[in-house]
């Protein structure tokens, strides 16, 4: 979920996460709509996360009392990327098949292990971290009609050049775009109306 201008802080709530003094929080509420909401219940399906610690934080603190709206979100393997964390925190034990990676050599083995899809929710640092590094094999960017001009940006910090495909998309009546990117190569340059 971004805005225009590439702001991911804080879709969900007003004190999601105020840092920074960002005022914006639940910018995507009033964009829901049937399409919207369809989209959403369909990336829903089973799958394994990989997020960062301050998404983690938020997602133990309210997915195992709300498992009903996510069906398989509580019994997904949840990968917390963390140099802070310990496997044997408590918010960590606390909700079930809750797994610490302590670096980048650990998210690598297990984008190269066997498995069911990964996805990476939210988590800006860990998104950025993941860019940089040539790990990202698809974006599902929600792109909501509005401009922030302040707030954490998920093209921030070292994206290296790439070239990604769109795979699929639709605009919702609210104008939110929402489009599938798969990864295909190095970029490429020309002139126009060569």
């Amino acid at each position: 979920m971004i805005t225009l201008d590439g702001v991911m802080q804080a879709p969900g709530g007003p004190k999601e996460d105020t840092s920074g003094g960002f005022k914006y929080g639940g910018w995507v509420a009033p964009y829901s709509d049937e399409v919207y909401d369809k989209v959403v219940q369909n990336e829903l399906k089973p799958a394994e996360y990989l997020l960062g610690r301050k998404t983690f934080k938020i997602w133990a603190g309210f997915w195992p009392e709300h498992g009903d709206f996510w069906p398989g979100i509580n019994e997904g393997t949840k990968y917390v990327f963390s140099k802070r964390m310990k496997k044997s925190d408590p918010i960590v034990t606390g909700w079930k098949n809750s797994v610490v990676l302590k670096n980048l050599a650990d998210i690598k083995k297990l984008k190269n292990s066997k498995g069911s899809d990964i996805q990476v929710w939210g988590s800006g640092e860990l998104v950025q971290l993941l860019l940089k590094n040539d790990l990202v094999d698809e974006l599902r960017l929600k792109i909501h009609p509005l401009t922030l001009g302040k707030g954490k940006n998920l093209f921030d910090k070292g994206t290296i050049p790439a070239a990604f495909t769109l795979i699929e998309s639709i605009v919702t009546p609210g104008g939110v775009i929402i489009a599938g990117y798969k990864r295909a190569g190095k970029v490429k340059t020309g002139t126009i109306g060569s």
